[in-house]
């Protein structure tokens, strides 16, 4: 459990208000009732998932939200570390903030991607803070993306990865931390990338779950197994697992309007990538328990984000990710991530790869399903540049 034992310097609840997660009782109300009168399409065609969520898993799933989700153990979880919103850049930046007792701590940001939250990281956060070993410690802030939970909602274009990275670096800043590391994974990975182009003199390094590569530009004339296995999911992911990547960065309000209003779609469009990009061997209760799942839906629901956090693709649907990388880098492989390559892969833009390791078991969401592992890949790449 988060201790409050910490150096008072590290402390921002004097200079910025506690923020509280609370769903009302009209809230849930309002969702069980809306659970209760889904009008359901019709089975599928098939007996796999091929054409996407099958219709008896998301209607149990559904009927567990209604009926057997304890709404408020809930927000007891999402609210177990202190957390806090302050606007940045015009834009209320919702973020977790749990400074270490060790003085020796690296500050570290852990950004999410999509369909996460700042719920993907809550397994970990402890872990990192308070280890047993004084250095292996971090001062740990968990921000929202814009258009995600509990940050604010843009109401203008132009947030860009470019302008949440500035806004991350200034989080950190007003802080109290001019050097700090980042990690991420899906959009989260970009962002960090992004850091490290703009803000370089700040960061102590870099850690990735998902590598972010120009594989058009790779050398493909010699390819391992593993690399061709490796390219070989890229091209699967890009024919076969893109569809909801192209809807949301052509037409987020659209689909906003189906998502916001039907607790069933919202929870079936998330869960989908539950089953895709986790460790689970075709069942998304492997890899994560059921009130993980409704913990992170219930905050896109809660909050109504559907279309503002799928505007996160059209703001950068034109954008290209591939300038090398001369910040230190960590790189942590799970099998079951979208992307998978080599150590030589990843060094052709990543050129002070300190760390790169392919774990035996996880998937795209690596601190939620494998947060050992993940504690362990971040500490020992950090122990590189400490």
């Amino acid at each position: 459990m988060w201790d409050s034992d910490v150096p008072s310097a590290l402390m921002v609840e004097d200079s910025l208000p506690p923020f509280t997660i609370k769903w009302g009782d009209d809230a849930i109300a309002d969702l069980r009732a809306r659970l209760s009168q889904t009008r359901w399409p019709e089975r599928e065609t098939v007996d796999d998932w091929s054409q996407g969520v099958p219709l008896a898993y998301v209607q149990d799933l559904c009927a567990y939200w209604a009926h057997d989700y304890d709404f408020s153990a809930a927000q007891e979880r999402l609210n177990r570390f202190p957390q806090h919103r302050t606007p940045i850049d015009g834009l209320d930046i919702h973020f977790i903030h749990v400074p270490s007792r060790h003085e020796r701590a690296i500050p570290i940001v852990l950004t999410h991607g999509w369909p996460g939250s700042f719920v993907e990281f809550l397994g970990v956060i402890d872990a990192l803070a308070n280890p047993h070993d004084p250095d292996d410690a971090f001062h740990v802030v968990v921000p929202s993306l814009p258009g995600y939970g509990y940050s604010g909602k843009p109401s203008a274009p132009g947030w860009s990865l470019t302008r949440v990275a500035a806004a991350w670096d200034e989080l950190m800043l007003r802080l109290g931390y001019d050097r700090y590391g980042a990690q991420g994974g899906d959009w989260g990975a970009l962002l960090t990338n992004t850091m490290a182009r703009d803000f370089a003199d700040h960061l102590t390094g870099i850690h990735l779950n998902l590598p972010v590569l120009d594989f058009a530009a790779l050398d493909t004339g010699d390819l391992t197994p593993e690399e061709q296995k490796g390219l070989a999911g890229v091209g699967t992911h890009a024919r076969d697992g893109r569809g909801y990547a192209e809807m949301q960065s052509t037409r987020p309000q659209t689909l906003g309007y189906g998502l916001t209003d039907s607790p069933a779609a919202q929870c079936a469009w998330i869960v989908d990538k539950y089953w895709a990009w986790t460790d689970c061997d075709g069942d998304p209760d492997r890899a994560l328990t059921r009130e993980q799942m409704l913990d992170n839906i219930s905050v896109y629901w809660f909050t109504g984000t559907a279309s503002s956090s799928a505007r996160m693709y059209w703001e950068n649907r034109d954008r290209t990710d591939a300038v090398p990388i001369a910040v230190p880098a960590g790189l942590s492989v799970f099998p079951r991530e979208i992307i998978t390559v080599s150590r030589r892969m990843a060094e052709s833009r990543y050129r002070d790869l300190r760390w790169f390791n392919r774990l035996d078991r996880g998937g795209h969401f690596a601190a939620w399903e494998q947060p050992e592992l993940f504690v362990d890949e971040l500490r020992s790449f950090f122990r590189t540049v400490r």
